[in-house]
């Protein structure tokens, strides 16, 4: 089987760097091919791919902006593998990656899998502080940290594999974003086909995001989750409206300050406690147990009103969600 890696990147060219030279020193002994799709970028990597020419199969394009899904489709096109792997540049990857999809696969194969994410020691305090609040089983249920405690696991995009099989009969990404994975992987479930947690094919995922870009981006989050729904009603949950009833709640709780009703306030205390808790274990740092908090707060904030936004706008008013959120679709 050859692996074909699918890596779109848009100005990240020392990422780019950094995910190469982690390639390079996988211990997979098998062939494989990098599918690098430049897209549309003004700071271009092709000068980066220059060191590992010797080291590693590398096919570079360069194409006009249309946005990450369209950019992983068009290096799936170009790809010659049976078998793509798809990477954010700002991933890092373990050495033994390719050998636990190798094993995986062969052990029990599916056509659509994901990964978890974890953080390196040398990641900043604030990346490790998002990286908790994006992968604990305290805010998100484990999903993106590796938690098999849910009934269908939706891949992420910074670390996914599917097959070309159903690549081909999926037609791959849609034009949405944030939202392009859960979207694949409801459309490949109705094709019939299942997707699958690799627990140990994990990957190291950088996120070299600012507090203001993180808020930004859960807000993208929060908004496209109710057009999902709006499109595949059999797949809504609960679980989904929690960010929301969370902000919700806490306004609530600081209403009931007046009153000198102050229970509510208190749980969510004894949570917020609980998050500094786990996570200064976990990262061996108080500072990033007090970051965690913050992560996690913007977290729930950003999302939560997203949601409702787009919940009462897509849901209630029901407006066109390429009309309500023009932000949320790529013209391809």
């Amino acid at each position: 089987m050859l692996f074909s890696l699918i890596i779109p990147v848009y100005n990240r060219p020392d990422e780019v760097d950094e995910l190469l030279e982690s390639l390079s020193q996988t211990d997979y002994k098998e062939d494989f091919e990098i599918v690098l799709v430049e897209d549309g970028s003004s700071l271009k990597c092709d000068d980066v791919l220059q060191k590992y020419s010797a080291k590693l199969s590398i096919s570079y394009y360069y194409k006009e902006n249309s946005g990450p899904g369209d950019s992983r489709n068009f290096g799936m096109l170009k790809a010659k593998g049976d078998y793509f792997i798809i990477f954010d540049s700002d991933c890092i990857i373990p050495k033994q990656y390719l050998n636990e999809v190798d094993k995986a696969l062969k052990e029990n194969y599916v056509d659509c899998f994901g990964g978890p994410d974890k953080a390196l020691d040398s990641f900043s305090d604030i990346q490790k502080a998002i990286n908790f609040a994006m992968t604990s089983f305290l805010t998100t249920g484990g999903i993106r940290g590796g938690s098999e405690k849910i009934d269908k696991f939706q891949p992420r995009s910074f670390n996914m594999g599917l097959s070309r099989k159903a690549f081909e009969a999926s037609n791959g990404f849609g034009n949405i974003h944030p939202g392009e994975d859960p979207d694949l992987s409801i459309r490949l479930w109705n094709l019939g086909f299942e997707t699958k947690l690799f627990l140990n094919a994990y990957v190291y995922h950088k996120r070299r995001i600012d507090w203001e870009k993180f808020s930004i981006q859960v807000n993208k989050f929060g908004k496209a989750r109710p057009i999902l729904n709006s499109w595949y009603p059999k797949y809504n949950k609960l679980t989904f409206f929690f960010p929301s009833v969370f902000i919700i709640g806490f306004g609530l709780a600081v209403f009931l300050l007046i009153f000198t009703y102050d229970y509510l306030l208190k749980l969510y205390f004894v949570y917020f406690l609980i998050l500094f808790i786990v996570s200064a274990y976990q990262n061996k740092s108080v500072k990033i147990g007090y970051l965690s908090i913050v992560a996690v707060w913007k977290q729930f904030y950003g999302y939560g009103l997203g949601f409702i936004e787009s919940y009462i706008k897509v849901i209630v008013l029901k407006q066109k969600p390429q009309i309500a959120f023009p932000e949320l679709f790529f013209k391809v």
